[in-house]
């Protein structure tokens, strides 16, 4: 008896054992299935819808860019453009920064955040445009931040542009790459580039940029939405926050705010050289537009200037292994 027994208790313990596993398995695989939904759920991002200027994108969920830029704001940041000392009278427009924004809006352009944050990036980008063509000066009516899109092109190029050792985006004959755009593109490779980036042959028609205000609002938005090598951040990135930055980052003092915009778009041109005229006019027509727009320069963010910040693409290198800043 005691021998049958104890064999019944083991086998009662076994089965007990071998039920628990079973129960403990399927607990865990519907947990396992449960918490699968979970994220699932999570991963589909609510995308919206708005019309023509925003579609198919989460970015559009939030305002866009006609909602908060009107044609007047246009008017009033851009006040001097079409006097008749400008050198692009009649060229620059709203429709063909609106037409070109849309393409780039459901990508974050001015979409990204807030409202708040969606103007500033919006006086972020408009302060490179600004500053890049101006035909301003100190005693210019309106003082000098009034003159933006004063120009679509380089007036008095000093060179051909022309970087022959560059195989990917050959020089094509006949064709000139000197300054054109809204922020102005230089190099057979920058054009190629950003014909690429906008699929426009700018490479073999750079003049495109100086003869159509839409392409050139796109070729400058192409530029501040994307990075110029891989691990690296764009324009964009640095200003909305997306990026953060690495210790090297940190000890070459590149920190996110409207200062490092400057060291991806320019590099060592503009950054590491302490507090320059060049840099500081950048800076003044960012917060210029600011206070035009009834953001506030108070609210231009944390570091401004790239006074003291180590280049991203230091000049040195190579066309091959960057493209060169504009």
């Amino acid at each position: 008896m005691k021998r049958k027994t104890r064999n019944r208790i083991i086998l009662t313990t076994l089965l007990v054992a071998a039920a628990a596993i079973l129960i403990g398995g399927t607990v865990a695989l519907i947990l396992t299935a449960g918490t699968w939904k979970v994220k699932m759920q999570e991963s589909r991002e609510k995308v919206c819808d708005k019309g023509w200027e925003c579609s198919g994108s989460k970015y559009c969920c939030n305002d866009t860019i006609t909602d908060f830029f009107k044609v007047y704001q246009f008017e009033n940041l851009f006040a001097k453009r079409n006097s008749p000392v400008a050198h692009a009278v009649g060229f620059w427009d709203y429709q063909a920064f609106i037409t070109a924004a849309a393409l780039f809006e459901p990508l974050g352009f001015c979409t990204t955040g807030g409202k708040q944050m969606q103007m500033m990036e919006l006086c972020a980008f408009l302060g490179h445009v600004g500053s890049k063509t101006s035909c301003g000066y100190g005693v210019a009516t309106g003082g000098p931040t009034a003159w933006g899109l004063c120009y679509n092109h380089e007036m008095s190029p000093k060179e051909d542009y022309c970087d022959k050792t560059n195989l990917q985006y050959p020089c094509v004959e006949g064709a000139e790459y000197y300054g054109r755009g809204a922020i102005p593109v230089f190099w057979n490779y920058n054009y190629g580039a950003a014909g690429d980036g906008i699929h426009e042959d700018l490479l073999h028609h750079p003049e495109y940029l100086e003869q159509n205000a839409t392409m050139a609002f796109m070729a400058a938005m192409w530029r501040w939405m994307t990075p110029m090598k891989k691990k690296q951040p764009s324009a964009h990135d640095v200003f909305v926050g997306n990026w953060k930055p690495t210790k090297n980052d940190t000890l070459a003092k590149r920190l996110p705010g409207f200062g490092a915009t400057m060291n991806v778009l320019y590099g060592d041109q503009i950054c590491g050289k302490g507090y320059i005229d060049d840099m500081n006019v950048i800076i003044s027509h960012y917060q210029y537009y600011l206070d035009l727009m009834g953001v506030g320069r108070e609210h231009s963010g944390d570091n401004r200037d790239c006074a003291e910040q180590a280049a991203f693409n230091p000049s040195y290198k190579k066309p091959d292994d960057q493209q060169q800043q504009s």
